[in-house]
């Protein structure tokens, strides 16, 4: 996969003396409609190792993620980028969806508009757009409507608009759900390139043989609590709860 090694050529390396993370999650809770999603969560994200967030369905996996991202407020508690600079949070950071929201325009328009709101000058986008495409392997479907692509080329796209504008924290939500394997081969290789470049990945996913594949830490959440933070090979040989025995034996918690 010629492009795979072409983007872990280009991906940009976060510098650890610099950069917005540390990231810290202090006592958050989240309520809709006077029921509590999330309780007194609390964290720190720093630099380096993948962070996979875990649990069964309803358990605020997704909810977690856009707080940490900034798209909604907590109702309680505090969450804090604390790197020298956390000034420039908003813009070092990206967040892919399970469903990727995209424009009704070509793949390379998806891409450039992107890069136009980040404010990146109109002769560096082209050049920018270019490399990115080429590097994901999407080149052959520039010019393509990105609502006509399969499943995995849209999800492939999301990423490359993320990485163009060249964010130090990059959240996935559920990237490969609903994803045949051989396009989830393709993203994993794309996030583990990031990775390895120095892209803090936090994402969560509902396999666990991909958390398995991708994680170097692991958050499990059950009934809104984060009830175990491990490092992966912890987590899945010696789970410290019986909710996460449980939940890695196949089991349905409820």
């Amino acid at each position: 996969m010629g492009w795979a090694s072409a983007l872990k050529r280009a991906c940009p390396v976060a510098e650890a003396e610099k950069g917005i993370l540390p990231l810290r999650v202090e006592q958050v809770s989240y309520g809709k409609n006077e029921q509590m999603l999330l309780r007194d969560i609390s964290f720190t994200l720093t630099p380096g190792p993948c962070t996979v967030v875990l649990g069964p369905n309803g358990a605020g996996k997704s909810l977690l993620l856009r707080l940490c991202h900034g798209l909604i407020e907590p109702t309680q508690g505090r969450i804090l980028w604390r790197g020298p600079e956390a000034p420039q949070a908003a813009e070092r950071q990206a967040m892919v969806f399970q469903r990727p929201v995209l424009l009704r325009r070509s793949v390379t328009a998806n891409i450039a508009y992107a890069l136009k709101l980040r404010g990146v000058p109109k002769d560096e986008r082209a050049a920018r757009v270019r490399q990115v495409l080429e590097m994901t392997g999407l080149m052959p479907l520039s010019d393509r409507f990105a609502r006509v692509l399969s499943g995995g080329e849209q999800q492939r796209l999301a990423l490359a608009r993320a990485w163009a504008t060249q964010p130090e924290v990059l959240f996935l939500d559920e990237p490969t759900a609903n994803l045949d394997p051989a396009a989830t081969r393709i993203i994993e290789n794309i996030i583990k390139v990031f990775r390895d470049a120095g892209t803090k990945i936090v994402m969560t996913t509902h396999d666990l043989a991909q958390a398995r594949r991708l994680a170097d830490e692991v958050l499990f959440l059950h009934h809104g609590r984060l009830i175990e933070s491990s490092p992966a090979n912890r987590f899945f040989d010696q789970p410290a709860t019986s909710e996460a025995r449980a939940y890695i034996r196949g089991e349905l918690l409820w």
